[in-house]
């Protein structure tokens, strides 16, 4: 069970990397909108967070600290879920 600051550095992190996520697929500053980049950036740091643990990519993202590491981590991760919600519902049949 993760400790309370860690869900508070998750939060904010996976907003920040929703937020650079939004910022850049959308190029408008607002992005997809707080609560759509905050739920975008935390599966984005989950996803991301799971990817450089399985490549052994940046150590100690599971610190509780804000760091570039974390935010690059985020980032990453929130760009995999747009790519895969981009192919889904480019292939799904109208």
């Amino acid at each position: 069970m993760p400790a309370f600051s860690q869900i508070i550095v998750w939060i904010i992190v996976g907003l920040i990397g929703g937020s650079l996520a939004g910022l850049v697929t959308t190029r408008e500053r607002r992005g997809f909108g707080m609560l759509r980049n905050l739920g975008l950036g935390l599966v984005g740091a989950f996803i991301g967070g799971l990817l450089f643990r399985l490549l052994g990519l940046f150590q100690g993202l599971d610190r509780v600290s804000i760091s570039l590491r974390d935010v690059v981590a985020a980032l990453i991760g929130s760009l995999i879920v747009l790519a895969a919600l981009w192919f889904w519902r480019r292939e799904r049949p109208n």
